[in-house]
């Protein structure tokens, strides 16, 4: 049957919670935010946070005027005392109030220099439009959502929620493999899957994972078959109240238990279609002959293109990245499907320094080689026309 049916009438207040029965049909209002913040209460402790909050630390939390707002006033400033100048747009807004709700460093710059650059407060964190995906920053930098992702899995079981530990964890491809380090380590399996979250959703309903998360910011758990940007916040505020560090001493210990993974995604936005795929097929009719081959200090030891079975239903997905790694680097080739005109050539790149006294490097000095290698191996500038990123993240 391909109709629905339109009730005339029987209106009732959307602002309180209530029960109506019409036509005979039970139509019950809740309170989203009530229900939201009963749930954290069961994941996280309260208390702690609040004495985190009491003894000084500071806080701004950047709603971007998008949902997350009406949550982040319950949640932060009623209950754990959070005062409330510390929540920046926190009014949902139609046009968000002008901003674009992407918690990038980009979008969220009032958040990111008060923090990061300025060093006024001690934490500072923001969510999207859709309030799924999250920020999180620190005097003095901003977190990469991977380091983000593998910094709670290693200190979940400080968290009440989480204390009987990880049944698994996962990540999409092109985020770094930082969190597989942390799985090794606690002894549990780390999925890779393609991007989308459909396929963590599948890992989740079966029990497989308790943690799982992307490099554009998407976190979650199994507390819910989404990513929660909100989560991921408190997730942070409750491993900073137990360990009584700051954001960058959490990172630089996280980093010395682990090493670092340097890691930078290129985005070519708006390139010809049909020069992008171009440049996609002639990495893939490569793929036999690159192994071995070497470009400046980066010899490949493995090239594939990504492919996953779906360990719960058996689904197959091909064509998913393509993947080079040597001993210690990766570079990743996708096409991106979010773009409006064009097409975008994400080109991501990662490297891993074990070494303490090297995790300090700005970003692009670590992975300079590796960002010249991936131009050159694929060819960029003559498939694209392009020698320099849209964007770098």
């Amino acid at each position: 049957c391909s109709r629905y049916r339109i009730l005339e009438g029987g209106a009732f207040s959307l602002a309180q919670v209530a029960q109506k029965r019409v036509e005979g049909c039970l139509v019950e209002v809740i309170d989203s935010v009530r229900d939201y913040v009963g749930l954290m209460e069961t994941l996280f402790d309260f208390d702690r946070i609040s004495d985190l909050f009491r003894s000084g630390f500071t806080m701004r939390f950047d709603a971007m005027n998008a949902v997350t707002g009406p949550y982040a006033t319950e949640l932060f400033h009623r209950r754990l005392g959070l005062p409330e100048a510390s929540l920046m747009n926190q009014t949902p807004k139609p046009d968000f109030g002008g901003l674009h709700p992407d918690p990038n460093p980009h979008h969220a710059a009032a958040l990111v220099d008060m923090v990061a650059a300025r060093s006024e407060v001690d934490f500072g964190a923001a969510s999207d439009g859709d309030g799924d995906r999250n920020l999180i920053v620190g005097r003095g930098l901003v977190v990469s959502p991977s380091d983000s992702l593998a910094v709670i899995a290693a200190n979940a079981r400080l968290v009440p929620g989480y204390r009987q530990g990880l049944a698994g964890v996962a990540r999409s491809m092109p985020t770094s493999r930082a969190l597989d380090r942390v799985a090794a380590s606690v002894g549990v399996r780390a999925h890779v899957t393609p991007t989308g979250w459909k396929y963590f959703a599948n890992l989740l309903e079966a029990g497989l994972i308790t943690i799982c998360g992307e490099e554009s910011a998407g976190t979650g758990s199994d507390h819910v078959r989404e990513k929660d940007g909100l989560w991921a916040v408190m997730m942070w505020l409750n491993i900073l109240a137990e360990r009584r560090l700051s954001v960058a001493d959490i990172l630089s210990d996280h980093w010395r238990t682990y090493g670092r993974d340097y890691y930078q995604r290129l985005d070519f936005e708006e390139v010809d279609a049909s020069a992008a795929e171009d440049l996609m097929d002639g990495l893939r009719r490569r793929l036999p002959t690159l192994a071995g081959t070497r470009a400046g200090t980066f010899e490949v030891v493995e090239a594939n293109d990504f492919a996953y079975t779906d360990p719960v239903d058996g689904s197959v997905a091909t064509k998913q990245g393509v993947q080079i790694t040597s001993g210690d680097a990766r570079i990743i080739y996708r096409l991106s499907g979010t773009g409006t005109r064009g097409a975008t050539l994400r080109v991501y790149l990662e490297r891993f320094e074990p070494r303490a006294d090297h995790h300090h490097l700005p970003t692009s000095e670590a992975l300079a080689e590796v960002r010249e290698t991936a131009m050159a191996i694929a060819e960029v500038a003559r498939f694209t026309g392009r020698t320099t990123p849209s964007v770098v993240s």
